[in-house]
């Protein structure tokens, strides 16, 4: 199997999108990401996967916590930004939860401290610690086979 094929494969996942957030020096960081699960309900612990080329990897090493703000199906734009595909610099201004930077609008901003990583081939994954979450209301903004999408919930195809 070649990556082509391995990507392909891995893309018939649908998943929802995040944008990673942390603050260092002040400065406040994000990329999007669309590697996150939870992992433990006792003690409260979610997973995030970060590339070993990623630039937000030295900085959750040093800040040591991190934001998982799970996106609405309006923000796909800000999932654009913070994946480098808009070359235009923007100006975010982000929300605050415990010191650190979120997405304002989010449906679900998942404030964490890094609990223990492990290296996976290419990428560190992190296990975060959930200190504090805000669930606000909205659709996610998902993505499948390298696209954006919207996820219609029953009630709409009912509509329809």
């Amino acid at each position: 199997m070649d990556d082509r094929n391995f990507r392909n494969a891995m893309g018939k996942f649908a998943t929802g999108v995040t944008v990673i957030t942390t603050l260092l020096e002040d400065e406040a960081h994000g990329m999007t990401a669309n590697a996150f699960m939870s992992v433990s309900l006792n003690p409260r612990l979610v997973l995030i996967s970060i590339g070993e080329k990623a630039k937000m990897l030295d900085k959750i090493n040093e800040s040591g916590k991190f934001a998982v703000n799970i996106l609405s199906d309006a923000q796909k734009e800000l999932s654009m930004h913070f994946a480098g595909q808009i070359k235009e610099n923007r100006q975010i201004e982000f929300g605050w939860i415990n010191e650190l930077p979120v997405i304002k609008d989010a449906i679900a901003n998942i404030v964490c401290k890094v609990h223990s990583k492990q290296i996976a081939g290419d990428h560190i994954l992190f296990i975060g610690e959930v200190t504090d979450i805000v669930i606000s209301e909205g659709a996610p903004l998902a993505f499948y086979e390298g696209k954006y999408g919207k996820i219609l919930s029953y009630s709409a195809i009912g509509q329809e």
